[in-house]
């Protein structure tokens, strides 16, 4: 089977991420308009009990088998009925446990939540685990039509039931017909059948058992900022917080999902040419500064107009929290090539230390040092941890990638900081010009002047430094030389 070039695949998946996160993203001002903060509070606190269990029992088989480039089918099979064995386990823990959810949230609301939502996961461990191989084969483009048919469907499901039904339950529906999509697809697009086998566990669990202590180190590392906020506060702060945190993540998690997808894979080949395996980190690192800094830091100075047009006047609360977590997503862009670098490695008993230590510092900082209720205060909190978080990601890719120097790291990310830098200037600078022109027309406006300054910056900077290897010759060479050809 042939494989796609990491830059063909990079496009390929970045698309889809972006295909699947308009569907999101449409999702999102429809429900923002038809609900309120509270029906997605009741969500958001069913999701992270959910998401706890299912990552407390969830060993990584699929990153088992990526990382295993001689697996047959004794060992998909394997993983298959560990993830159903996973599954089941989950569910019943979810659907016993609900009624302490209740009282931990002091809200009996998330009861009946997570009995649906307990179904929902026993159903997905169906999934045929055969759809591993689009990812492990870089075949993206079956990825992306996986992917993006079980999220339509989901998409359709929950809006029908937001105009009907007007509250919460819409989204427990539509996440339910998401997960049925997603085990009817995926035996519909791949001719792998599984069978119960347990034959490889041995194997699987000499690599799955760091994994899921990274995963759940991680999972605590990502969303217990959530849990504080769930119970200090109530239903519709929580909500406010959690719809504030996906639109903050917009603009790198679009970049970073998707290439992530194709960094693992791509690093899991290249990683015993040392020479070629340094190059591509530092390469990626540019890459995706290039795109995270402006994108993020042009969110920043747009949150007003950006939540004003999109979520509308109940949510203006979230503002505030945009820029905040805007800021800790950017700092996390920065080491997402370093993490799958470490991860290709092998390395994942030291990534599960890194974020147990920020998981460590954030209970310190939010029960010790800042124990109010603040919902901005713990964002900020989580800015501190992530910053703490990324010195150690990157000081371990340059102690433990042999060849790769601080240089390698550093070098990338200059210029994207300089061009970005400009670019804030030349719209703080426009914007009291604007003040009294439409949100909508302001932002079009900002973003499209936003947009020219950074990409004559980089250009002009790039030149004047005499066109060095890096990303922005990378991307020439990939894209606007083949472009040009044609």
């Amino acid at each position: 089977m042939s494989v796609k070039s990491v830059h063909e695949s990079a496009i390929i998946v970045v698309g889809m991420r972006w295909c699947d996160r308009l569907l999101g993203l449409i999702s999102m001002i429809i429900l923002a308009r038809l609900l309120v903060p509270a029906d997605f509070g009741i969500i958001v606190m069913a999701s992270l009990v959910v998401g706890l269990i299912d990552v407390l029992l969830d060993i990584g088989v699929s990153t088992a088998l990526i990382h295993n480039q001689k697996a047959d089918n004794e060992d998909y099979n394997t993983a298959w009925t560990l993830r159903l064995i996973q599954s089941w386990l989950t569910g019943v823990i979810i659907f016993v446990s609900a009624p302490f959810v209740a009282d931990f949230y002091d809200n009996d609301l998330v009861i009946d939540v997570l009995r649906v939502m307990a179904l929902s996961v026993i159903i997905a461990g169906f999934e045929n685990i055969g759809v591993v191989t689009f990812q492990k084969n870089m075949e993206f483009g079956k990825d992306f039509k996986f992917f993006f048919y079980k999220r339509f469907i989901g998409f359709v499901i929950t809006l029908i039931f937001a105009f009907i039904l007007h509250n919460y339950w819409a989204m427990v529906i539509g996440a339910l017909a998401h997960r049925i999509a997603g085990v009817i697809l995926s035996y519909r697009m791949h001719a792998h059948r599984p069978r119960l086998s347990l034959s490889r566990t041995t194997e699987i669990w000499s690599f799955s058992k760091w994994v899921l202590m990274r995963n759940i180190i991680t999972y605590f590392d990502t969303q217990i900022d959530k849990f504080l906020v769930g119970h200090r506060t109530d239903e519709k702060v929580l909500g406010t917080y959690s719809v504030a945190h996906d639109v903050a993540a917009m603009p790198t998690t679009e970049l970073l999902m998707p290439l992530g997808r194709v960094l693992f894979p791509a690093f899991a080949q290249k990683r015993d040419n040392l020479e070629t395996f340094a190059r591509s980190i530092s390469t990626a690192i540019g890459v995706l500064s290039l795109v995270a800094m402006p994108a993020c830091i042009g969110l920043i100075l747009t949150a007003e107009d950006v939540v004003l047009i999109l979520l509308g006047d109940n949510w203006v609360a979230a503002i505030p929290l945009i820029q905040i977590m805007a800021i800790s997503n950017l700092i996390f862009s920065l080491t997402h090539s370093g993490t799958y670098a470490l991860l290709a490695t092998g390395k994942v008993k030291l990534l599960a230390i890194v974020s147990g230590i920020q998981i460590l510092l954030f209970i310190m900082m939010a029960t010790l040092f800042f124990p109010a209720d603040s919902a901005a205060e713990i964002a900020s909190i989580r800015v501190l941890t992530v910053t703490i978080g990324s010195i150690f990601i990157i000081s371990l890719v340059i102690v433990q990638i042999q060849g790769f120097r601080i240089r390698d790291y550093f070098a990338p990310i200059l210029r994207p900081v300089l061009a970005t830098g400009i670019m804030a200037w030349v719209i703080i600078q426009l914007h009291p010009e604007l003040t009294h022109w439409m949100s909508f027309t302001r932002v079009i406006v900002e973003v499209i002047i936003g947009f020219i300054t950074y990409t004559a910056s980089i250009v002009l900077l790039w030149l004047l430094q005499g066109r060095p290897e890096g990303a922005e010759s990378y991307l020439f060479k990939n894209f606007a030389h083949k472009f040009r050809r044609k």
